[in-house]
């Protein structure tokens, strides 16, 4: 009755993240059926976040 670190090994045959049709990363969870990158399979609009964009308008040291 191990439940713990030697179990989690068992997890590695399975895929659980496929392409994604709408944004093409691999990102859609299997499981779950939505995409962790785009929202497939929740939302009709994009997912956006500030915090995953890189901000060009920053101060350039010369």
């Amino acid at each position: 009755m191990v439940k713990g670190t030697s179990s989690m090994g068992k997890y590695g045959g399975e895929t659980l993240h496929i392409r994604c049709r709408r944004c093409g990363r691999r990102s859609y969870n299997v499981k779950s059926r939505k995409c962790a990158a785009c929202g497939f399979g929740v939302s009709k609009k994009l997912l956006d976040f500030s915090w995953r964009n890189r901000n060009i308008n920053r101060l350039r040291k010369s």
